[in-house]
């Protein structure tokens, strides 16, 4: 397969430690071009991919004619407005979550992307990596029988006031950061969506810190409670229970930062207290997410996350804004 000629949009810190770094050691991709003004950041990822042309604005690099795909890692308040344009310049894109801050910004992406025959989507990782994978084979397979109850926890603690997570004029707050992993884990390995939500909310300085949301979810055959709390102001947690009458499927330690936060394991507990536990050291969903990206775009084979997927997180998260009650500390 000839390999995919990528372009990264900012030299943001993500990007340098992680997904650039993913994009240059994925097969079927190359590692091309950066786009930054400061030439200090783009040392940082010229130390491990020397030959990377660098542009010195967004512009320039869409304009570039060898860049094929574009991955977006700007603040989440520029997602739309850089991803249209990239679509609009011939490239694919791939862009940060959460692609948009409502869901109805989504749509003319949609039609952008229809429009163009190029292929868009928010980069959520974690459905190409074998635990998540693991998990919906698991509940798909009847093994802990009649799913009643999803629970769901990521936190962990940034008061940095000049982080783009802690600005409410970048889309900041917990919901946008984390939340699309607690919302959209549960619907992508279950198949359902929200029938109702309520949530209570805390808010520093205009963004919201701290969110705990519970409704009925139902779809797929399944009709289940939900449960969720995301914080950027407590100590860092992320869990994740699928519990049923017959059984539970628990990712604990790593389910969202596999192997960086902590080592990525699904378990599957069953009657008579039998548990079988899955690991999966070294697996780098960043790397799995690009090679799926190149295949689908080079051969056609599906992906696992599309923008219309992105569009349901985000009618949550809206959901979950809209039915809030404020609190304080």
């Amino acid at each position: 397969m000839k390999p995919v000629k990528w372009g990264v949009l900012g030299a943001a810190n993500f990007a340098r430690e992680h997904m650039a770094r993913a994009i240059h050691a994925a097969e079927g991709a190359e590692l091309y071009a950066l786009a930054t003004s400061d030439p200090e950041k783009a040392k940082g990822f010229q130390a491990f991919c020397p030959g990377l042309k660098v542009h010195s604005s967004y512009e320039a690099l869409l304009a570039d004619p060898e860049v094929e795909a574009v991955y977006i890692p700007l603040p989440n308040h520029l997602h739309i407005e850089w991803s249209q344009k990239a679509l609009a310049a011939g490239k694919h894109v791939l862009c940060e979550k959460p692609i948009a801050l409502r869901a109805a910004e989504i749509d003319a992406l949609i039609d952008a992307r229809d429009q163009s025959g190029l292929f868009a989507t928010e980069a959520f990782m974690i459905v190409q990596h074998p635990q998540w994978q693991r998990a919906r084979a698991w509940l798909e397979a009847g093994e802990i029988g009649t799913l009643r109850h999803v629970d769901a926890q990521f936190s962990f603690h940034l008061t940095d006031g000049a982080n783009i997570r802690n600005r409410p004029e970048t889309g900041g707050g917990s919901l946008p950061d984390i939340g699309v992993y607690t919302f959209g884990s549960a619907r992508w390995v279950t198949g359902a969506e929200p029938v109702n939500l309520r949530s209570q909310i805390r808010r520093e300085n205009g963004v919201e810190v701290f969110a705990q949301v519970s409704g009925v979810m139902e779809g797929n055959g399944h009709r289940f409670s939900y449960a969720s709390m995301t914080s950027m102001r407590l100590y860092n947690r992320q869990c994740v229970t699928f519990q049923g009458d017959k059984g539970m499927i628990r990712l604990e330690g790593g389910p969202f930062n596999a192997n960086v936060n902590d080592l990525a394991e699904v378990e599957l507990h069953r009657n008579g207290n039998a548990v079988l536990v899955e690991r999966f050291p070294g697996v780098n969903q960043y790397v799995l997410q690009v090679q799926a990206f190149a295949r689908h775009i080079r051969d056609g084979a599906p992906y696992l996350w599309t923008l219309e997927d992105a569009r349901g997180s985000q009618s949550m998260i809206d959901m979950a804004y809209d039915h809030a009650e404020e609190f304080a500390l």
